[in-house]
């Protein structure tokens, strides 16, 4: 019965030892997860009956409370920008092109065939803005999904945040890119403010007609506007000038003032994409950094997670080998 009861404490000892073992070894993973999440992950909070917290918040805000903290407020607002500003350069730019046109057409060229290059230029800028304003919308939501991806509260939210070296390479793609677009948009911008100079010195001379005095016929008939200077039609163009009565006949036109306040958005709005292109890249530029900072910390944490691990089943190993031998 002896050695019996010897070999039942025996065991019994081996099984509490195990049990201890099996503990400190789930507090030591318990205290490794917290070391690793617990800055990023947000506290649970225990709710009590039904959906209310202990301080008396319904579950539902919470949710859009936390919903909301994973909102990119500066690739929203970049997103907002961008896309006012590319329609109104498009909306706007396409009307006014068809309304100087027309001016030219019944005012300045005559002949069909003087302005048919003109015509055909305004044609192919049209199905241009088309396309500008198809690409940017989809460029545009592009960014704002990068942002969301990117963005600190998103990592807070999901309590884990991987990031891989195409991910990466992606978000210096978008800054190279939204770089390029930024460079061509100021030319779209300064191009835009052409016809604004043009008709800008068209109304100003209506101006002066009108200002003169009514028994200056003769004056009045030397001031004229020649759109030939421009470049927009040939020199053999007819008549390709207004001068005098006729000159003010346009500017009391409706579809000048209305070309004209169109073109004045318009340049407004390239001014607004442009500004907006230069948030998205300062944006993009931190949340590149981020990411990099993020690749960085995890490999870091791979690391120590690996380290503990070996030390842990050096320590598990060592007590085993001391279980045996006692």
């Amino acid at each position: 019965m002896k050695p019996a009861m010897e070999t039942a404490a025996e065991e019994t000892t081996e099984q509490s030892q195990e049990r201890k073992v099996n503990s400190s070894r789930q507090e030591m993973e318990i205290g490794r997860y917290h070391w690793m999440y617990g800055s990023s992950r947000p506290q649970q909070v225990p709710t009590m009956s039904g959906s209310m917290s202990p301080l008396g918040t319904g579950g539902c805000f919470e949710c859009c409370i936390k919903c909301l903290g994973g909102v990119p407020y500066a690739s929203l607002v970049a997103t907002i920008l961008c896309f006012s500003g590319v329609a109104l350069f498009c909306g706007c730019g396409h009307v006014a092109l068809t309304g100087t046109l027309n001016i030219l057409e019944q005012h300045f060229s005559s002949n069909a065939s003087d302005h048919a290059l003109l015509t055909e230029v305004i044609q192919l800028m049209q199905y241009v803005i088309y396309g500008i304003a198809s690409f940017f919308f989809l460029y545009g939501i592009i960014l704002l999904a990068e942002g969301f991806y990117t963005t600190s509260a998103v990592k807070e939210m999901h309590s884990e945040f991987k990031t891989t070296a195409c991910g990466r390479c992606i978000s210096g793609m978008f800054v190279f890119l939204t770089y390029i677009l930024g460079v061509a948009w100021l030319g779209v911008f300064g191009f835009s403010a052409v016809p604004v100079f043009m008709f800008y010195n068209i109304r100003s001379s209506c101006d002066v007609l009108k200002a003169l005095p009514v028994n200056y016929t003769t004056a009045a008939e030397q001031i004229c506007v020649d759109i030939r200077q421009y470049g927009i039609i040939p020199w053999n163009a007819l008549p390709g000038k207004a001068c005098g009565s006729a000159l003010e006949n346009i500017c009391e036109t409706q579809q000048f003032y209305m070309s004209y306040h169109l073109f004045i958005v318009a340049c407004a709005g390239a001014g607004a994409t442009v500004i907006a292109l230069i948030h998205f890249l300062m944006v993009l530029a931190s949340n590149w950094a981020y990411l990099k900072d993020a690749s960085k910390t995890q490999a870091y944490q791979d690391i120590k997670a690996k380290e503990e691990q070996e030390l842990q089943d050096i320590q598990s190993r060592s007590k085993e080998q001391l279980n045996s031998y006692t």
